[in-house]
C-alpha cells in the first residue's frame, strides 16, 4: 500500500532526482519552456511553483532558500528579476503542462512545460491593461471622448499638409 507517498520518485535515487529537478527548473527559468516526459513535467511543476512564489518577495532569506534548491546563481538571479516581475500579481498556477504526443524512440508520453505569463500566443501578444474601477460611468465616458477628440485632429493635420503640397 502507498500510504503517505506524496511524490513520484521517477525511478531515481534521492540525490540524482534532486539534481535533475534543479537542472530542469533552471532550464525552465532560463528558456521559459522545455520539453520532457509527462511524469517529469508533473514532478517539476511541484518543485518549481513554490520557488516562484518565494521569488515574489525579494529578500536575502528567500534568495538563499531558492539557491539551496536550484544551486545555480544565474537561475536564481533570472527568477528574482524577470520571472518575479511578470508573475507578481498572479496568485498561483505559474506553469502550464501541454501534452505533445509520444517520443519516437521509446513511445514515452511527452509534454511541454512552460511559464504561463511568458507565452505570447495564449496571451494574444498583448499585455492586459487594468481598467480604472469607477462607480460613475460619466467620468469614464468623458475621458474616452476627450482622448478620441485629441487624437482626431493630430491624425488629420498631417494629411492636410500632404494634400496641400
Amino acid at each position: 500500500m502507498r500510504h503517505g507517498k506524496k511524490f513520484n520518485h521517477l525511478s531515481r535515487q534521492t540525490g540524482h532526482r534532486k539534481l535533475m529537478l534543479a537542472n530542469m527548473a533552471c532550464s525552465l527559468i532560463e528558456h521559459k519552456r522545455i520539453n520532457t516526459t509527462v511524469a517529469k513535467a508533473k514532478a517539476l511543476k511541484q518543485f518549481v511553483e513554490p520557488l516562484i512564489t518565494k521569488s515574489k518577495e525579494d529578500t536575502t532569506h528567500n534568495r538563499r532558500i531558492v539557491f539551496a534548491y536550484l544551486r545555480n546563481k544565474y537561475g536564481v538571479t533570472e527568477l528574482f528579476r524577470e520571472v518575479a516581475a511578470k508573475v507578481g500579481d498572479r496568485p498561483g498556477g505559474y506553469t502550464r503542462i501541454i501534452k505533445v504526443g509520444n517520443r519516437l524512440g521509446d513511445n514515452a508520453d511527452m509534454a511541454m512545460i512552460e511559464l504561463v505569463d511568458f507565452n505570447e500566443i495564449y496571451n494574444g501578444g498583448k499585455k492586459e491593461e487594468k481598467k480604472a474601477k469607477s462607480r460613475r460611468g460619466s467620468k469614464a465616458k468623458k475621458e474616452t471622448t476627450e482622448a478620441k477628440a485629441t487624437e482626431t485632429p493630430e491624425t488629420s493635420a498631417p494629411e492636410t499638409t500632404d494634400s496641400a503640397e
